[in-house]
């Protein structure tokens, strides 16, 4: 699904003082799982002065993280094999003062806050364009976004997510599991359970 917002991060160019907004260590892990939107970011990053690292999975990103954590990340919430909280909860234990950001293109505003207690700097709404993401990668830590008083636990965004997902297969528990990449019995567990709060 091609956003045209994004088509034109190629056309974008970075103001002359960009580089000069960009705090020491210039290392960036973009993990989205559109690969258009990937690469273009990606491209457009670079052109900002970022040293640009993907990944396209959860897995990747982890994997990314562990072997040199960047100092700035821009990580899609939903990902095809579960959610980017996943990656912001480990880039968070790896290096504590790297600057995330999430980018959210299904709707619950509140999920991305979860991003915003767990550590994330700030959210943007998909589609997003290179002048917002390096804007918010770059401001100061003083205008870090504010999470409400009463935001969702981490446990009920998975559990959102798997509710979207399970949607999305029209309620069928073996494509459903397949997609999240879990064993069938262990999501039917959690179909079967309350949402958490």
């Amino acid at each position: 699904m091609e956003n045209t917002t994004v088509t034109k991060f190629d056309d974008i160019h970075p103001a002359p003082d960009a580089l000069a907004m960009i705090h020491g260590d210039a290392t960036l892990l973009v993990v989205d799982d559109d690969k258009p939107f990937l690469t273009r970011l990606a491209r457009a990053m670079e052109a900002r002065g970022f040293q640009v690292a993907t990944a396209e999975s959860v897995a990747e990103g982890i994997e990314r993280v562990q072997a040199a954590p960047p100092a700035y990340a821009v990580i899609d919430m939903r990902l095809g094999d579960g959610s980017g909280l996943d990656v912001i909860e480990e880039l968070r234990q790896r290096r504590p003062d790297s600057r995330a950001l999430v980018l959210t293109g299904y709707g619950n505003i509140a999920t991305a806050v979860t991003a915003v207690k767990l550590g994330a700097i700030d959210y943007l709404a998909k589609p997003a364009d290179a002048d917002d993401i390096f804007h918010a990668l770059t401001r100061e830590t003083a205008e870090k976004a504010a999470p409400p008083e009463n935001p969702m636990s981490a446990d009920r965004v998975r559990w959102e997510h798997i509710q979207r997902v399970y949607e999305l297969c029209e309620r069928n528990v073996s494509e459903t599991a397949r997609r999240l990449n879990m064993h069938r019995r262990t999501l039917q567990r959690i179909l079967a359970k309350r949402a958490p709060r």
